[in-house]
């Protein structure tokens, strides 16, 4: 005898489920088959049943099965209760086949990149359960010099399954895949390029707000408007001028909102190039020797999980690098680095 959380009394579960069989086929002999035991074995279940509750669930007729009322008014109160323990199990298994994947990249890469490709690897994996943190933790700065004097065993645990990151590559004791080069060019909204100061050449430059995005500056990258405006030959505009933005994501809403010319990545801004919500108005960009990187514990490296993102990851990369493109301002001016 079972007894629910309200304390009523409840008989076996093997009876029930050989009354709700016999019910639905009204038959024995049928839901014998479908239970896997003999006839017998059903109709000493539904006996047992009927005597426990003092309540007649059958008329035996010949050849024939009829639900007495109260087995009629019982029955889908019953089947309800069977189908939600069927999906209560189920719901266990699948929690038990899921695998928590962590993974931590920096927020413009998560918010431009990443996400918006999210979905065909979730609806190809549904036993992964993809949790990720946008944080610049996982830009190179002071945070990596003393990750590398760490105890291994500590960085195990506190470090996510997987890591995107933009810096040199140089991780000791991690698995580490180039994902995506980088190279830099200003970007503006598409009405820059008209009016009275219409950005026709790097020396309009000086009439409009220069954005800067300090996540370049975090990761110690030499990628600035000084260095832009230097290669451009530019010489009568200010580089340290305009609004400071923590980063890439920020600098590229701003810069689409018509706030001023941002220095961007062309991989974050790739989205926004395609679409037509930014423009490139000059031909000159400045490759860079930081990059995107994939990074995991060579501990980790291997699990199904994290090897199935890892390549999904390096082939989203290839396949951006394969069909990126960029809308650019004609009659612009500026050599291509």
């Amino acid at each position: 005898m079972r007894v629910n959380r309200i304390g009523i009394p409840l008989p076996s579960l093997n009876a029930l489920r050989a009354f709700e069989a016999a019910a639905r086929h009204l038959s024995f002999k049928m839901a014998a088959e479908e239970l896997h035991v003999s006839p017998t074995a059903v109709s000493h279940q539904v006996k047992a049943l009927e005597e426990y509750l003092q309540v007649r669930l059958f008329r035996r007729l010949h050849r024939a099965l009829e639900l007495t009322e109260e087995a009629q008014a019982a029955l889908p109160k019953l089947r309800e209760g069977f189908e939600s323990l069927a999906e209560a199990v189920e719901a266990l298994r699948r929690k038990e086949r899921t695998r928590i994947l962590s993974i931590s990249a920096p927020p413009a890469f998560v918010t431009k990149w990443l996400v918006p490709r999210l979905r065909p690897f979730v609806v190809l994996h549904p036993d992964i359960e993809v949790r990720i943190a946008a944080t610049m933790h996982s830009v190179d700065g002071r945070h990596a010099a003393a990750e590398a004097i760490a105890d291994p065993a500590d960085i195990l645990d506190e470090t996510p399954d997987l890591e995107i990151r933009f810096g040199a590559g140089h991780y000791p004791g991690f698995r580490v895949d180039k994902l995506l080069s980088v190279r830099i060019t200003p970007v503006c909204s598409p009405g820059l390029s008209q009016g009275e100061h219409a950005l026709r050449s790097p020396e309009d430059l000086r009439h409009h707000t220069l954005l800067h995005d300090d996540a370049l500056r975090l990761a110690d990258v030499q990628a600035d408007w000084a260095v832009w405006l230097n290669r451009a030959g530019v010489k009568n505009v200010d580089p340290t001028r305009g609004p400071h933005l923590s980063h890439a994501a920020l600098a590229l809403d701003a810069a689409a909102d018509g706030l001023g010319v941002a220095l961007a990545m062309e991989t974050l801004a790739a989205a926004d190039l395609a679409t037509g919500r930014l423009i490139a108005p000059f031909e000159l960009t400045i490759p860079l020797s930081s990059a995107y990187y994939v990074v995991c514990h060579e501990a980790r490296a291997n699990q199904p999980h994290i090897l199935a993102f890892r390549q999904w990851l390096l082939a989203e990369a290839g396949a951006t690098g394969r069909s990126g493109t960029r809308k650019r301002q004609p009659k612009t001016r500026g050599s291509t680095a």
